[in-house]
């Protein structure tokens, strides 16, 4: 799938984003589904790109139904970051990911240190001072 909607802000802002076969899967299905086939995966009801305000409002029905307090929408990037690098996705992945020109901005901006992160490094202090490791 290839979509560019509106010019670019920045060279990095133009990505190619690997997602797993079963993910390619799921969407290819859902958009043999469509009856009013679209270039998007996931369109309006006239066919084109969702709207951002439409986006918005799906988010917080969604957080409402699971009883989580509403988050913006941006929000979710700092969520993807700081879970890929918690299970292990390279911080030059992340940031290539996200579109930023570099690693650094990703970690100060957008990564954000878990109690799991925190409970994983102490077990590893703990591992090479007794000598595990």
């Amino acid at each position: 799938m290839r979509l560019q909607e509106a010019p670019l802000k920045t060279k990095n802002s133009c990505r190619h984003l690997s997602v797993s076969r079963e993910l390619a899967g799921i969407l290819r299905a859902k958009q043999l589904r469509e009856e009013n086939r679209t270039e998007y995966v996931f369109s309006s009801p006239g066919g084109g790109p969702i709207s951002p305000d439409s986006v918005r409002h799906m988010l917080h029905r969604v957080l409402e139904r699971a009883g989580m307090e509403k988050i913006r929408y941006h929000d979710l990037r700092h969520t993807f970051a700081t879970l890929a690098i918690q299970n292990g996705v390279d911080i030059k992945t992340v940031s290539q990911m996200l579109g930023h020109y570099s690693a650094g901005f990703t970690l100060d901006t957008y990564a954000h240190v878990t109690t799991a992160m925190q409970r994983d490094a102490a077990a590893k202090v703990g591992s090479f001072l007794q000598g595990k490791i």
